[in-house]
């Protein structure tokens, strides 16, 4: 996995040494101290690490195989969401994010009610930014902390209804003990989105695209060259005439010697 901001924790490696022909890019949305990054480093790592810096807002990159298919993930772990009074902050961080993603994974934690009742506001930020319902990212709800029963606030009902409400799929996960739920989550979307995503052609840049019009015209054409005809030169034909006009006296001359 390449940490492309901040966090050395992590090996980095250029994912341009592995090109992909296609890129997946998700952002995790979520109050602060839900365990975004946990779950973000779990999923691309399968490694739990307790300890991270809050609201970091590091951007995540990996190579991955998806239905054996090399796919670029990229997963922006954004700054938790926190709210004073009745007005959520960090909202410019997240509307960029979310304007960027194309999916969206919306994650609180059961131990956390204010996290679990601002997802409503979260999803309906998500809505907002995609005013043209069609090009509204795909968006996954996350509960997270499930292995924490001692001290959970959320009913194990609420996840599932307010996903329903929002016509989402729901997941609830514990990112310190369980690597499998939270790669399924996040898999499952990933497979979804490779779906909806043409191939990308094999040469990169926005010239590609361009190139191969004529590229492909040429080969077009070079198949079918041998099914045309070529002309017959007006000079070869006269050329075949004299030879054979001046092969005919030749023979001539001979027979009257």
């Amino acid at each position: 996995m390449r940490l492309i901001q901040n966090m050395s924790t992590i090996a980095e490696y250029p994912t341009s040494e592995c090109p992909s022909s296609r890129v997946i890019k998700i952002a995790v949305i979520g109050g602060s101290g839900v365990g975004k990054t946990a779950l973000v480093v779990r999923f691309l790592t399968r490694r739990f690490i307790g300890d991270y810096e809050r609201n970091a807002g590091n951007l995540y990159s990996r190579e991955v195989q998806i239905d054996n298919e090399q796919v670029a993930i990229q997963v922006q772990d954004t700054p938790g969401v926190n709210v004073s009074g009745n007005a959520p902050g960090c909202f410019n961080h997240v509307t960029c994010s979310i304007q960027w993603a194309d999916a969206i994974v919306l994650v609180y934690s059961v131990t956390d009610q204010c996290s679990f009742d601002l997802i409503g506001q979260l999803h309906q930020l998500v809505v907002r930014t995609h005013s043209d319902r069609s090009s509204m990212p795909p968006v996954i709800l996350l509960a997270n902390k499930a292995d924490l029963l001692h001290v959970r606030r959320v009913d194990a009902q609420q996840g599932p209804l307010l996903a329903a409400a929002l016509g989402c799929c729901f997941y609830e996960v514990s990112a310190s003990e369980d690597y499998s739920q939270v790669h399924g989550a996040f898999h499952r979307l990933c497979r979804d989105l490779a779906k909806q995503q043409p191939p990308s052609l094999p040469s990169s840049g926005s010239g590609a695209a361009t190139s191969t019009t004529p590229s492909t015209t040429t080969t077009s054409e070079k198949r079918r060259s041998p099914l045309i005809p070529r002309p017959k030169s007006p000079n070869m034909q006269d050329l075949k005439r004299r030879f054979k006009q001046a092969l005919s006296a030749k023979v001539r001359t001979v027979t009257s010697v």
